[in-house]
């Protein structure tokens, strides 16, 4: 083992106890936000009333969102903890010969699931490292492989299908009357579809991939799931027959075929009426296909209810922050200060003028990392600030495409030092924040300038184009 080596871990493990003794609950960040926001609002001259007001009108006016964003969550594992997925990714885990190759293919499993759905990514890159742990004789370090798992959330899955953002921008019924006045409908081909924001991503894979590599322990260094005392057994699955009339139908296959059959039908209808690209954009079509997948993996309404029960407790964080996020937007878009403006209106004078057309993506992609740490919800963090980037995107005459491409790589980046997302994965591997938090923390320090550089080279080669109302 050498020196450099020793240090970068002797590193990956200090970061690991600062954050378990100084990061709090994500809850206590969105809540840390509302306070923030509403103090703002009264210092420039709104009145306590008014603060107030604005909060409980927008306090609810995400339900649609949140509902979607949770259904993200389930269907993902759903899917993932279906029994053929499940031997799938048994199959998956005979790969890999060497502990440091096992967490590098984990590192890449993750990341290309995450392009099509995020849910799914951290679920069955959890299960995929529970299946090596099982594997004899790999040493596998089993904290590094959790990290590994959680790479496709911390580097390239909003630039995927399921990003917040882009959905939200695609889909007008979504979207707040306040937002969509300002930006109009944006389709995925000018944001996830662009060949910039594709090349953008295939670097992050690639550097992501090389530092897991490089930091993945080996030798006396790795900590295997036995070592750390950590039980890797499957999940199973409720098989027996049933043992009275009223289990019969929830024993057989006969429902879950014929609501899928029906959700075939629609979904084909879907795609052929609208085309693959504008179908999918639709989140509520995203979630449905997986939906009906989940249905059709798990074979037996029995078993389909038991993995909903499981995965239901991961969306907890979702339901009691959205409403925040909610509140927090209708403060910064309707509290008007004493000279009649908002907090939105403020920010987006700031952004006009502190940027330039060229330098816009860069001081952007800074804020919106920064913000992402307090707010870590790709969704809910683009309802508050949308209203005054884009904006400002506006005036500056910065492509909005691009712009919302912007805030989907920057958003990424406060994920790997931030812990909220990684809770689903984290109790599935019996981990604690601690154990992972310092392997991606080195990712965050090389991914930061690089995303930076590429946010601002890129946008460079992209013209400004109005925006359109449906």
């Amino acid at each position: 083992m050498t020196e450099a080596t020793t240090r970068l871990e002797r590193f990956a493990l200090r970061s690991c106890a600062w954050s378990e003794r100084w990061i709090p609950d994500a809850y206590v960040f969105a809540a840390l936000a509302v306070a923030i926001v509403a103090v703002a609002a009264l210092l420039l001259g709104a009145s306590p009333r008014a603060t107030a007001a604005a909060f409980g009108d927008g306090f609810w006016s995400l339900i649609p969102f949140t509902m979607q964003m949770s259904f993200i969550i389930i269907g993902g594992y759903v899917v993932a903890s279906s029994p053929p997925i499940q031997r799938l990714i048994d199959r998956l885990a005979s790969l890999p010969t060497t502990g440091r190759g096992a967490v590098c293919w984990v590192a890449l499993v993750s990341m290309l699931l995450s392009l099509i759905h995020w849910g799914l990514s951290s679920i069955v890159g959890s299960l995929l490292v529970r299946a090596l742990g099982r594997r004899k004789g790999l040493q596998m370090d089993y904290r590094a492989a959790g990290a590994a798992a959680y790479l496709g959330m911390g580097s390239v899955w909003a630039m995927g299908l399921s990003s917040s953002a882009a959905q939200l921008q695609a889909n007008p019924a979504s979207m707040p009357p306040s937002l969509l006045a300002i930006t109009g409908v944006i389709p995925f081909t000018e944001t996830i579809f662009l060949w910039q924001s594709i090349a953008l991503t295939a670097v992050l894979i690639v550097i992501t991939l090389w530092i897991a590599w490089l930091t993945a322990p080996r030798a006396a260094n790795v900590r295997t799931a036995d070592d750390l005392g950590f039980t890797t057994e499957a999940v199973r699955h409720d098989t027996r027959p049933p043992t009275r009339p009223g289990e019969w139908l929830e024993y057989s296959p006969f429902l879950n075929i014929v609501v899928a059959g029906l959700g075939a039908v629609w979904l084909v209808n879907e795609f052929a009426s609208k085309g693959a690209a504008v179908a999918i954009s639709s989140l509520n079509t995203y979630n449905f296909l997986f939906l009906m997948l989940g249905l059709l993996l798990c074979w037996r309404p029995r078993t389909f209810l038991d993995t909903v029960n499981r995965g239901v407790p991961s969306v907890s964080g979702v339901l009691i922050q959205f409403p925040l996020y909610g509140g927090i937007a209708a403060i910064i878009t309707g509290a008007a200060g004493s000279d009649g403006a908002s907090i939105a209106h403020h920010l987006a004078t700031f952004f006009t003028e502190a940027a330039s057309r060229e330098t816009f993506p860069v001081l952007m992609g800074i804020y919106s990392a920064v913000l992402g740490f307090f707010i870590p919800s790709g969704g809910g963090k683009w309802i508050i600030e949308a209203p005054y980037v884009m904006q400002a995107a506006i005036d500056l005459k910065v492509n909005l495409g691009w712009t919302v491409q912007v805030y989907n790589a920057a958003e990424a980046l406060p994920n790997l030092i931030n812990p909220f997302w990684m809770l689903p994965l984290l109790g599935i591997l019996g981990l604690r924040a601690r154990d992972v938090v310092g392997f991606t923390v080195v990712q965050f320090i090389v991914h930061v300038p690089v995303v930076l550089f590429l946010l601002w080279a890129f946008g460079l080669t992209l013209g400004y184009a109005p925006p359109v109302w449906p």
